[in-house]
């Protein structure tokens, strides 16, 4: 069975996209699969680095550590297939008739997304005032926070829901009610 919806979420680091996929993935359960473009950029980065996956997964410091050098190396795939890790990363997806696609972060990526899938796609910004992803932990890196990686959809406007995560955000259950209510009837 392929997917009946995907929704695609974008936001920058500490705005709370893993945070909501997570409450998403509770609330909707057997019937959703989390994809993320940047397992396969990290799975290939741990086996050629000898590091640990499951580190490199997660929100932690240790894979800021290596961000910067995944980047530089993910650019340059992605510079001969734009959809490279798009397409590894649904190749490894568990059919169910939900993806949530939880690290879109380049126009190329919902490019992709659009040819491949079409009109079931959903596509998400979650955007967080900059006190509020410094309380969260963010701090700012450049050359990981002022590339293509954090800001080529700074100027996208073609979002089918912006959800403000910051300081005057709504509360968690009305963000997860407005995101499903892109889906279509009785999915969710």
């Amino acid at each position: 069975m392929n997917p009946k919806v995907i929704l695609l979420l974008s936001g920058k680091r500490k705005c709370g996209k893993d945070y909501l996929t997570d409450q998403l993935k509770n609330l909707i359960g057997d019937k959703c699969e989390i994809v993320t473009i940047s397992k396969p950029i990290k799975s290939h980065w741990a086996k050629e680095k000898n590091l640990d996956l499951k580190d490199l997964l997660s929100d932690s410091a240790y894979k800021e550590t290596y961000r910067l050098e995944m980047i530089k190396w993910s650019d340059e795939i992605r510079q001969k297939d734009y959809g490279y890790f798009c397409r590894a990363a649904c190749e490894n997806a568990t059919l169910k008739p939900i993806w949530i696609v939880s690290d879109i972060r380049r126009k190329t990526d919902v490019k992709w997304f659009k040819e491949t899938y079409g009109d079931i796609i959903r596509i998400i910004r979650l955007t967080a005032d900059e006190e509020t992803r410094k309380e969260r932990g963010f701090v700012f890196q450049d050359s990981v926070d002022n590339v293509t990686s954090e800001c080529d959809l700074d100027d996208y406007t073609q979002w089918d829901l912006v959800i403000d995560n910051g300081k005057d955000r709504e509360p968690l259950q009305k963000q997860l009610a407005s995101v499903l209510s892109l889906m279509p009837a009785g999915l969710a």
